[in-house]
């Protein structure tokens, strides 16, 4: 079964669970540091308050308070990950590479793209599970980018993954907070 067919069963399966005036406004796939899959499904009401409930692969509740916790903290970083990498513009970043290129043809340049179009292709276009691995191998692209830009010390990337780990952890914690159904 591909990831779209499992999103949208989950999807199926979350409405269940949905209240009066509630609809399923997300569905996020991420997979925990053991392998288990979890669709992490957002609700959104009529009055704007958001509710949360993770469901595993039958599209039964989740409801061990750790894995949910692992869950949402992993789809938030892999999210600040996407986002971070290449100064938060990596698109802008290959055109200002391309423009040096054409004007200056510095010295590592050809490694500087080469990184970039790497990075380019790690990150995987939506629907995408967030786990461990894709965090990874997000990072260590990053890495080896930032490296070719000549970015020694400290990594602007793991900079702000370090930043986003408080982040994570409270949208966990929000996750938690406001879930549908009571967790152990």
């Amino acid at each position: 079964m591909t990831l779209e067919a499992q999103i949208v069963g989950a999807r199926e399966a979350a409405t269940t669970f949905a209240a009066n005036e509630e609809e399923v406004v997300g569905v996020v796939p991420a997979e925990t540091s053991s392998g288990r899959l979890i669709f992490l499904c957002a609700f959104g009401g009529s009055g704007g308050e958001e509710r949360w409930l993770a469901l595993d692969t039958a599209g039964e509740p989740v409801l061990e308070r750790a894995l949910v916790h692992e869950a949402a903290s992993i789809a938030a970083m892999c999210e600040l990950a996407e986002d971070s990498v290449g100064g938060g513009d990596l698109e802008d970043l290959r055109a200002t590479l391309a423009e040096l290129r054409a004007t200056e043809n510095p010295e590592g340049i050809d490694a500087a793209e080469e990184a970039a179009r790497v990075l380019v292709g790690t990150l995987l276009k939506a629907p995408r599970v967030a786990s461990l691995a894709y965090l990874d191998a997000v990072g260590l692209a990053a890495a080896r980018l930032e490296q070719t830009l000549g970015d020694v010390g400290s990594s602007p990337f793991a900079e702000a993954m370090k930043v986003g780990v408080g982040a994570a952890d409270e949208l966990a914690r929000r996750v938690e907070g406001t879930y549908k159904l009571a967790l152990a």
